[in-house]
């Protein structure tokens, strides 16, 4: 599948161009991203996408999102911290990610979703690598991708380079969602530096309870 973006290791990865493109004229957003962010314009594989609000103050989620209670095991609240070293976001620092590290080619916003729900709609911009591939065997062909991607290279002694790695920024489903903290995990027991991992934890759930956009998903994993 050919992907708009930036060249890493022969995999195409989606870049995020993101800009900020708002105006200061009067009459913009009543319910702006921030105070002073009515909402932020991003360049995606699909094309161009406003980030912002639903604007009708009246509007409600529906659908499995809006459900406040699921089964624990397995759908149980997870801690606030990912990981030790591991920085957790919000939309705001999200948000902030995407201007300062993904539109520079430094960052990747990843969904570590499985693909059948990252299909249903994700954050704009956002690259899935299901946390399947950050789990999987060192020799694991989906694994290998993963760390294209991430910018990991191996070396002639097969082992893993980190020196040249993303900021990775992942989020799943939500507070009740274990497959970004499963990634952030299976990513660190491989080595790769905490420091240059960001979880969301507030997730789809967050992300459609405060009414911002979302876009259909493209996943190149099955």
């Amino acid at each position: 599948m050919k992907l708009s973006g930036v060249l890493v290791n022969s995999i195409q990865v989606p870049l995020v161009v993101a800009f900020l493109a708002w105006t200061a004229m009067s009459g913009a957003n009543e319910v702006s991203l921030t105070e002073d962010m009515p909402y932020l314009d991003v360049d995606t594989p699909v094309g161009k996408v406003r980030i912002e609000r639903i604007q009708d103050e009246d509007n409600v989620i529906t659908g499995g999102f809006a459900r406040t209670s699921r089964k624990c095991p397995p759908f149980c609240i997870h801690p606030m911290d990912a990981a030790p070293g591991v920085t957790t976001v919000g939309e705001v620092e999200l948000l902030d990610f995407m201007v300062k590290e993904v539109a520079k080619g430094s960052g990747i916003l990843v969904d570590s979703r499985t693909p059948s729900w990252h299909l249903q709609g994700t954050i704009p911009g956002a690259v899935n690598v299901p946390f399947t591939a950050c789990t999987a065997e060192l020799s694991d062909p989906d694994f290998l991708r993963a760390m294209e991607i991430f910018g990991v290279r191996r070396t002639d002694t097969g082992e893993l380079d980190y020196s040249q790695a993303k900021d990775l920024l992942m989020f799943c489903n939500g507070p009740w969602c274990d497959q970004s903290p499963r990634a952030i995990k299976g990513l660190m027991r491989r080595g790769y530096p905490p420091g240059k991992m960001h979880y969301y934890r507030g997730g789809m759930q967050m992300w459609q309870i405060l009414g911002l956009t979302t876009v259909p998903g493209v996943s190149d994993f099955e």
